[in-house]
């Protein structure tokens, strides 16, 4: 929400005024029905014909919530539109095509799975949308009205996913407009054109918005017609910066002659013999004119190494969906972790009724779901993202009995997935890498000590000082039963309690691995650096956060890869910079939940300490320096206010080695969401690029209370692309803002 904004001056609108670029270029005109569908290459399609005219479904939200409401595909192809089926109570909603993640057949929500009893399967599907919004559960009249939005919405997301930019930039100012004519005319008063410019976050001054509305009214009938309103938004979406940058470089030679574009150049020849401004301009917007490297969207590192060797993204509770004192347990928790490429989910297990072991956060109001729900929850999507093993982090609190239920659900359920025996057959003396155990899933739990069978009489008796701290953060029991059945299914991931780090080097196994809360990692990393550093060139070491943070809030995971620490588990329920952090670290390497860490964090032999880097020690500080030129269509924080413009200013981060970590800012733009510019140019100098990760912020400037986030965007050093770049912004979770960008040019010199 944004709060305390001051009026601006004439002078500060004037001023404002200087940074809103309104020229002549080709661009973006307004979309009709028909030639939105035929941009999609569905117009004669049967599903979606049935789409437009609509349908009645029933919303699942309850046992008693479940209302009948009218769904509906606008005719720009790309968004729903729903109401309620009684006039008295019309409410007019929509979302967009581009943020559904998924489109689930039949009963397989969570919710469906409760509710949806009433209704026969086949007529049932869950939308799943990105980001933290619910899961949409329906339920259609018959079988083919729900199999014909299930193919069309289908249809409808693959071609959205293939989308440029530009044809996102068109869907995106083709709904402004349509929320502007509020008349349905398919006219634009000056009325309406303000109203739009507010929607679109520019504060225009009232002449020189009028002037352009009537330089582009060739009818002089004082509204705007189609061609008169594709002319607006076509000067209004001019980006003069690409337009200078083209020129510069063409000249008049006309040739572009870096490598990245010969392959553009050669397509763009053969229909026109040159690239044109506006070739140049998509090409820039393009994934190849992407920030991230295109080469890292893929897997390209070496997969054969062990385990120990790799971060791994890991969930802490992964069942809860909200705070760990009253929030919400749900197997789609763990359906939105693996699917985001997490590889390490954990499973907080308690007797239950009847015999069923459950999952929630023990000794909260943290609602319960079953431990057997969970498990065919992760065969469903374990590998649907990544094919790269699957660790399941047991928290076990349950007696013997319900132990062995618990392996007896994992065996049946897991299948060939769950690994249950050494690959080589017998007893491993190092960890297989995750090109071995593709496909696989492996249980992290305690295990019995060799020759010892006997649960009733064998325990478990863990460090006192790690069960103080496990007390505090996990509530586990200091003595633990283990079941047999339990135990056998531990194979490379053998739960032990951490003594110090001369004991593990001398008598730990690499199949065995210790948990450290986050304050006792940090104290290693102060005292110990280096010799930690070398512990985990060895073993697998799972960081968590302290238990005494109410509101599942998450600790910063950079320092504890700063030493190599595998397993940083965050809690994915919690949006915020920590989540930005881990999603920029696993977005590269094809987004597989597995990074490989720097050749100075694999030997065992490292000199490297994160608290005191020092040149030579495999790594070479690089120069970092990013101009700041321009943003383009950045998202309207408070939507309820129409007056409400943002200030927005960039905020450039770099998180690493504690010498490396800093920040910069531009200055702020008045009343411009739009088309801000800045041309700002920030230097930084880093030491271990190869741990630093950059981390670009987009925040709306207030003067008396604090700044409002708009948008971000993380990603490795090593992956920054140089030259100029478009930055696509993410929101507070992780979703796009499409068609929200940054544009800069990066200079990255070795030093």
């Amino acid at each position: 929400m944004i709060c305390g904004k001051r009026k601006k001056s004439r002078l500060e609108n004037q001023q404002q005024q200087q940074q809103v670029f309104v020229q002549p270029c080709s661009g973006v005109a307004k979309l009709s029905g028909h030639r939105a569908f035929k941009k999609l290459g569905l117009t004669d399609d049967e599903d979606i014909k049935m789409m437009l005219k609509g349908s009645l479904f029933w919303k699942i939200k309850g046992p008693r919530q479940q209302k009948q409401r009218l769904y509906r595909l606008q005719e720009d192809g790309m968004t729903i539109w729903f109401e309620t089926r009684f006039k008295r109570a019309h409410s007019k909603h929509v979302f967009s095509i581009l943020h559904i993640e998924s489109v689930r057949e039949g009963c397989h929500s969570e919710g469906l799975r409760k509710f949806g009893g009433s209704f026969p399967e086949a007529q049932c599907f869950t939308i799943v949308f990105r980001g933290k919004r619910k899961n949409l559960d329906l339920a259609a009249r018959c079988v083919d009205e729900a199999q014909c939005w299930v193919r069309g919405l289908t249809k409808l997301m693959a071609r959205a996913e293939a989308m440029s930019q530009r044809e996102k930039l068109e869907h995106w100012i083709h709904d402004i407009l349509h929320q502007a004519d509020k008349n349905k005319d398919n006219k634009m008063s000056f009325k309406e054109i303000k109203n739009m410019l507010r929607m679109i976050n520019i504060d225009m001054n009232d002449i020189y918005a009028y002037r352009l509305f009537k330089e582009c009214d060739r009818s002089n009938n004082d509204r705007l017609e189609e061609h008169e309103i594709e002319e607006f938004c076509t000067r209004l979406m001019a980006r003069p910066e690409l337009e200078e940058i083209f020129h510069r470089y063409s000249g008049e030679d006309c040739v572009l002659s870096a490598d990245e574009l010969r392959e553009f150049l050669r397509d763009q020849a053969r229909q026109h013999n040159l690239m044109m401004l506006d070739g140049f301009m998509m090409y820039l917007l393009s994934s190849a004119g992407s920030i991230l490297s295109q080469a890292h969207t893929e897997v390209y590192q070496d997969m054969s190494q062990p385990l120990c060797h790799y971060f791994i993204s890991s969930s802490h509770n992964t069942y809860l969906t909200d705070n760990q004192i009253g929030g919400t347990s749900s197997t789609e928790a763990y359906i939105r972790a693996l699917m985001k490429g997490c590889r390490c989910v954990e499973l907080d297990c308690w007797e239950g009724s009847n015999g069923e072991p459950i999952i929630y956060h023990g000794h909260t109001l943290t609602t319960k779901i079953l431990f057997r729900d969970v498990i065919e929850c992760i065969r469903d999507y374990a590998f649907k993202h990544s094919s790269y093993p699957v660790i399941l982090s047991l928290e076990n609190h349950c007696g013997v009995e319900q132990q062995s239920t618990m392996a007896r659900h994992m065996k049946t359920i897991l299948g060939d997935m769950l690994l249950t025996e050494p690959l080589d057959g017998d007893v491993p003396k190092h960890l297989p890498s995750p090109e071995q155990l593709k496909w696989k899933i492996l249980v992290k739990g305690k295990k019995l000590p060799e020759g010892k069978s006997d649960p009733e009489r064998v325990s478990y008796i863990s460090n006192p000082e790690e069960e103080m701290e496990e007390e505090d953060d996990e509530k586990a029991k200091d003595v633990a039963q283990i079941s047999q059945e339990l135990s056998d299914v531990v194979i490379y991931c053998s739960s032990i309690p951490f003594r110090s780090l001369s004991h593990a080097q001398r008598y730990q196994k690499p199949t065995e691995m210790s948990s450290f809360s986050e304050r006792k990692a940090r104290k290693l990393i102060k005292e110990s650096g280096n010799s930690f550093i070398r512990y985990n060139t060895r073993y697998l070491s799972r960081i968590y956060p302290l238990g005494l943070k109410m509101n599942s809030s998450n600790y910063n995971p950079q320092e504890m890869w700063n030493v190599g620490c595998q397993l940083v588990a965050l809690n994915f329920q919690t949006p915020g910079a920590e989540m930005d952090l881990n999603d920029g670290r696993f977005s590269v390497n094809g987004r597989c939940g597995y990074v490989l860490k720097p050749a100075f964090l694999r030997s065992s032999q490292s000199t490297f300490d994160p608290e005191a880097p020092r040149r030579g020690a495999g790594q070479r500080p690089v120069a970092l320096t990013i101009k700041v030129l321009t943003a383009q269509q950045l998202p309207k924080l408070n939507k309820e206010k129409s007056s409400s413009i943002v200030d927005p200013f960039v905020r450039i981060e770099i998180h690493g080695v504690p010498t490396d970590c800093c920040k910069k800012q531009t200055e702020y733009r008045l009343n411009n969401g739009f088309n801000p510019c800045w041309d700002e140019t920030l230097t930084f100098q880093i030491r271990v690029p190869e741990l630093a990760l950059v981390r670009f912020v987009v925040e709306d400037y207030d003067t008396t209370s604090c700044n409002d986030f708009v948008g971000q965007f993380t990603l490795p050093l090593p992956s920054l692309k140089e030259g100029y770049r478009h930055i696509h912004l993410l929101s507070k979770d992780g979703a796009s803002l499409s068609p929200a960008t940054l544009f800069v040019h990066v200079k990255c010199k070795k030093m």
